[in-house]
């Protein structure tokens, strides 16, 4: 077995993985990049580019289907499920493509291949290759789908996430369980493209809403476009020929066969297996390590912990300021330094669905004791033009009239919500917000509409 050191070991090489790794490398220390595989980051291979893409097409066709009411007729829509998935893949495996470049841009001596794991808090165990001695590392190792209790015999007829998109050819029907961003995103675009769908999730919500008046028009508008059981919990599934049957228990029980079924109920961390409890650290029931949320270092250890592997913000932008924060923090601790705990961002998180959904700051808080101000698209003039007219937006505000948190389900929400996102971070308060240019006619008027609200006129 080879003996190896280094400053900086980095185990993982998904976007918070490669951040971290750069950030080390550009902070003058020997880092390693240890890659298990597949590689290619979870947002190229099976997130947000794939799905953004099966999207696309799905909206094409809504459009096509819809354009009678605005007076044009496009005739028959006919989905071709090959081609579209074809499509989607082929653009998916440039995404990834991309990532590989420029990891093929590191150097070659910095990056090593095999399943890592701790044998102590300062030495990792690389297959039965290499051991690597470290002064501080960064843990990057991503997340993987979660399979419910019930699923788990299902064999070929279940998909998840990270299977949904390697299909040849659309189902008849599918079961999706899960209404959060990614079962939400699916489920909408796979009934868009002529699958019978239908969405299980044992919660009230979708798309991640809290506030109680935005969820009740979400269950409205996506209710329409399939068969959607809030409140309901899968309680068993058994093969029935090629298919599934499930059954389902809650405000209403049901059986049915669906021709597959989507597993679209979270991504935990990839954390068992490795070795943690051998590092010092502070471990959980899940096996999750204490840390702090700023630093991103493990308590009681020199491990900083990023990306999904932290479960705590899993979206892309998150995980790669996390692995420059981790990268340049263990580079910090590698030299005998302290770490560093910089501000953290605005929490923004987004749902591509349609109409989007975007929650700023946390969204709606019962507790918090927020003014509100509430603005709608269902009467709003740009919307009604764009024949999008559904939904609304709310603003929190504190006592001092600082906005905190938004919440919004409406067209094009991921620019509205961006937005906000920025006024929240740069702690705007509704008076210096509400003077800023809201031109005419525009969707962002609606926010000029909440402001007034939360300004009493």
């Amino acid at each position: 077995m080879r003996e190896l050191s280094c400053d900086v070991a980095v185990i993982g090489a998904g976007t918070a993985g490669i951040a971290a790794h750069r950030a080390a490398l550009e902070a003058g220390v020997r880092s390693v990049l240890i890659e298990q595989g597949p590689g290619g980051t979870t947002c190229a291979r099976v997130g947000c580019m794939p799905s953004k893409l099966l999207i696309t097409a799905a909206e094409a066709a809504h459009e096509a289907r819809a354009a009678h009411r605005l007076g044009i007729h496009v005739g028959e829509v006919r989905i071709d499920g090959r081609a579209v998935l074809g499509r989607m893949r082929a653009l998916r495996d440039r995404f990834v493509a991309s990532v590989f470049e420029g990891l093929d841009r590191l150097p070659e001596e910095t990056r090593l291949t095999g399943r890592a794991a701790f044998e102590g808090p300062d030495a990792l165990r690389i297959d039965d290759h290499t051991r690597l001695r470290f002064e501080a590392a960064v843990l990057a190792t991503g997340s993987s789908p979660s399979v419910p209790e019930p699923l788990r015999g299902l064999g070929p007829r279940l998909l998840t996430t990270d299977t949904v998109f390697e299909i040849e050819d659309l189902p008849d029907s599918l079961a999706v369980l899960g209404a959060g961003p990614v079962g939400l995103e699916l489920a909408q675009a796979m009934a868009r493209l002529g699958v019978a769908t239908s969405v299980f999730d044992p919660g009230d919500s979708l798309g991640g809403l809290s506030d109680p008046d935005l969820k009740r028009a979400a269950r409205a508008i996506f209710s329409e476009s399939f068969d959607l059981h809030l409140g309901a919990k899968v309680a068993r599934g058994e093969p029935d020929g090629e298919g599934a049957r499930l059954g389902w228990s809650g405000d209403a029980e049901g059986e049915k066969r669906f021709a597959r079924v989507l597993a679209a109920a979270g991504r935990p961390p990839n954390l068992h297996g490795i070795g943690l409890d051998r590092t010092g650290a502070r471990l959980d029931d899940r096996g999750t390590p204490a840390y702090d949320s700023r630093s991103l270092l493990c308590e009681g250890t020199r491990i900083l912990i990023a990306g999904d592997a932290n479960a705590d913000r899993p979206v892309l932008h998150e995980a790669s300021r996390q692995g420059r924060i981790a990268g340049r923090n263990a580079a910090r601790l590698a030299r005998g330094e302290g770490a560093e705990r910089p501000e953290r961002w605005v929490a923004l998180a987004m749902v591509f669905s349609d109409p989007q959904i975007a929650v700023v700051g946390g969204g709606f808080d019962p507790e918090a004791g927020y003014r509100i101000g509430r603005a709608d698209f269902c009467d709003q003039g740009r919307a009604q033009a764009m024949d999008r007219a559904q939904g609304g937006l709310r603003l929190y505000a504190d006592a001092e009239g600082r906005l905190a948190a938004a919440e919004l389900v409406g067209p094009e929400a991921e620019h509205l919500g961006h937005l906000l996102a920025h006024a929240v971070q740069d702690g705007l308060d509704v008076r210096r917000l509400r003077d800023r240019p809201f031109y005419h006619p525009t969707l962002e008027e609606g926010l000029d509409t909440a402001l007034s609200d939360l300004a009493g006129g």
